[in-house]
């Protein structure tokens, strides 16, 4: 016996699963529809976070599985040597500093795109990767040393289709002429550079003050 609580709960639920699930097959047709798919993505409220977070998360679970699934023939792994955490650190930094160098920038030239709407958008770009890699992980282990420059295409062609998709994404939610986008996106890879020197002097002063106090508790320690 359901309580009225209970229904209510039930039927508030279901309208959320369902956007939920048609916001991430909305994620194939952005792949193929991209100025009509992330206009509508933003502006129609096609897209949730919810849907963009699981892209991101298929997106890190795939690169995992490739190493694993991929046939030595086409990726040598060396597991010894593999920190899973830098691995992954390796697609989730660069991923961060473009979503928040593109909004820093086009926040400062009129660009209408919010920091979360930057991040889904990216997010929904990010679509091709597993699409492609996935078959490309069971086609791998049939192939021969022949057929690697056939893989190796596919490859790079799953890389170049989420790269050209980010950035027509970020000109549709940015409202921004195909020109203005060229520069914005130039103006951002540079921009993750100069973040990336920030950072990392910013961490070498903290190492050396640390450092330089580490030091003078070890000569306190051996006066006293």
């Amino acid at each position: 016996m359901y309580t009225a609580e209970g229904n209510n709960a039930k039927t508030s639920s279901h309208p959320r699963l369902a956007k939920y699930w048609d916001s991430l097959k909305f994620a194939l047709y952005c792949t193929t529809h991209p100025l009509d798919g992330f206009w509508d993505l933003t502006h129609e409220k096609r897209g949730t976070m919810a849907a963009a977070t699981t892209i991101l998360i298929l997106t890190l679970a795939v690169r995992i599985m490739k190493l694993k699934y991929t046939s030595f023939v086409v990726l040598v792994v060396y597991w010894e040597d593999l920190n899973i955490f830098l691995y992954l650190a390796s697609i989730l930094f660069p991923l961060s500093l473009w979503v928040v160098g593109n909004w820093g920038l086009t926040t400062l030239f009129d660009g209408k795109g919010r920091l979360s709407q930057v991040y889904m958008a990216t997010c929904y770009a990010l679509a091709p990767y597993p699409l492609v890699q996935i078959p490309l992980m069971i086609l791998s282990n049939g192939i021969t040393t022949e057929e690697l420059a056939f893989y190796g295409v596919l490859d790079v062609i799953s890389l170049i289709w989420a790269a050209l998709l980010i950035v027509s994404a970020m000109g549709q939610i940015h409202e921004f002429s195909l020109g203005k986008n060229l520069l914005f996106t130039v103006a951002t890879l540079f921009s993750m550079l100069v973040m990336i020197f920030l950072l990392m002097l910013f961490f070498s002063m903290i190492s050396q003050g640390v450092a330089y106090f580490i030091s003078l508790g070890r000569e306190l320690l051996f006066r006293l």
